[in-house]
């Protein structure tokens, strides 16, 4: 069952007291063969958990920085399933690490559901954000996602009041991605104390651990966000390193690397009962 991933991933970490470092990438940025190698460095670097983009044409909840990693990828070649492809062939080496994927709505709805969530399965997924998705309008897939047993998270946001909370956290599994600030990705910093309660009302509502990201860049704000949260979240710090790499003409992957393993140290840092997650 390939949800037992993340379950097993936070227990352990739970067990630890700490939280879960999670590394948001881009398919197919800026090669197929520089994402896999970033891909399967990852674990090495300090990722407990994988966070997978697929690019897209029209990413609306991204900044700037993903955004550019997105069109890369699409002048790569990439889509949805060379991205899931992608996961495939790290599965041949890592069968632990979960692996999120996370994009927009379109490409899954043009391959189909129940296409989609079985090559998702087959793939190695064990679970999926996508961003356009309203609650309201998700029980198709989520009934596609069920049959094979890959978890549905969902975002939670600043403006997600208790009764929009009660809506969001149906159908949820894994856990629940509380996006710290408003408007998109890699621009405004997420700030621990401003996080902390919201974060604790997200446990009380899903039952779930809960996930911290846009608007966390450096190991500092990291450590300050595993703090009060289940797991931090970094993707434009990221992305910004590959294209740094093709600024300088050098290979992305020793760069996002090394970022990875300055950030997840920064996370193992911090060792607190605050990241036990609570249950309802």
């Amino acid at each position: 069952m390939t949800t037992a991933r993340i379950d097993a991933c936070f227990a352990a970490l739970k067990a630890e007291g700490r939280a879960a470092f999670i590394p948001y990438v881009m398919g197919g940025d800026p090669s197929r063969e520089a994402a896999l190698a970033i891909l399967k460095g990852l674990p090495a670097a300090g990722a407990d958990i994988i966070e997978l983009g697929f690019p897209f044409s029209d990413p609306m909840a991204e900044g700037p920085p993903i955004q550019r990693a997105a069109i890369r990828g699409l002048k790569a070649g990439f889509g949805l399933r060379s991205t899931m492809d992608l996961a495939r062939e790290f599965r041949k080496g890592d069968q632990t690490t979960p692996i999120i994927l996370m994009g927009y709505l379109n490409p899954i709805e043009s391959l189909g559901y129940d296409a989609f969530a079985a090559y998702a399965a087959d793939c190695g997924i064990d679970g999926l954000i996508v961003v356009d998705c309203p609650p309201e309008e998700a029980g198709p897939l989520i009934e596609a996602l069920d049959k094979v047993s890959i978890s549905l998270i969902r975002l939670a946001t600043p403006t997600s009041d208790d009764e929009r909370l009660k809506i969001v956290v149906q159908g949820t599994s894994g856990f629940v991605y509380y996006v710290a600030v408003a408007g998109v990705t890699g621009v405004k910093e997420a700030k621990a104390d401003v996080v902390a309660p919201a974060v604790e009302r997200v446990r009380k509502a899903s039952g779930l651990p809960v996930a911290v990201g846009f608007g966390v860049k450096t190991p500092e704000r990291a450590a300050e966000i595993a703090r009060v949260a289940d797991a931090v979240v970094v993707g434009s710090a990221l992305v910004d390193e590959v294209a740094a790499a093709l600024e300088a003409n050098a290979p992305a992957a020793p760069r996002v690397l090394a970022r990875v393993k300055a950030l997840g140290d920064a996370v193992r840092s911090v060792v607190t009962s605050a990241s036990a997650t609570e249950t309802v």
